[in-house]
């Protein structure tokens, strides 16, 4: 009797866990879009991204938060911190307002960071969403710190924030798997869909 109960509750559990998993963006990339317009191809690339750093940061234990691979280097928290930051300019240059330089940024827990992350990643899918190039021309990446504001082209977000994020997700993948916690062999970043 205790061993059905035992498996029944751990049947529930997984349950649970898959379905919380499901219910934050990017658990696979959404449908494509209705056109390759200028907004559209940004909103895709954001996709990529998103369905990538979902599948690296999921499932992820204290000791892979912990890891760093030396002395010098970040932890995978540090580098999940980065990331963070990092869709927050997307979000905000999406959104057309400019990024407040902080020195005293917030702190989250790690279930925080990662909802948080996904969150910034959806809101900024969703602002480029059939965009026309004419829109996006007058967009600008800002930055503002304190009475200075630093303007750069749009084009600055594909090459700055949004490689820059799929690069340390892709150093996340690789932490965790030297931490012994690999990402789930299931995810596939060519369809955007976990196989079966």
């Amino acid at each position: 009797m205790f061993k059905k109960l035992l498996i029944a509750s751990s049947l529930i559990m997984i349950t649970l866990s898959t379905k919380a998993q499901s219910e934050l963006p990017f658990y696979e990339i959404p449908d494509f879009p209705g056109d390759y317009s200028s907004g559209n191809v940004l909103a895709r690339m954001i996709d990529g991204l998103g369905y990538r750093y979902h599948w690296a940061s999921e499932g992820l234990t204290e000791t892979d938060l912990n890891y760093k691979p030396s002395e010098e280097g970040r932890t995978t928290l540090q580098t999940l911190e980065h990331i963070h930051g990092l869709t927050l300019t997307i979000k905000n240059a999406a959104a057309g307002k400019p990024t407040v330089r902080n020195s005293n940024p917030q702190s989250y827990d790690y279930k925080e960071l990662r909802e948080l992350t996904l969150q910034n990643l959806m809101e900024a899918r969703t602002s480029m969403i059939n965009k026309t190039a004419e829109e996006l021309e007058s967009m600008l990446l800002s930055f503002q710190s304190g009475d200075q504001t630093s303007d750069f082209p749009l084009w600055i977000l594909i090459n700055g924030p949004i490689a820059d994020a799929i690069y340390h997700t892709g150093q996340i993948v690789s932490f965790r798997r030297s931490s012994g916690n690999p990402v789930d062999s299931k995810m596939n970043v060519f369809t955007g869909k976990n196989r079966k």
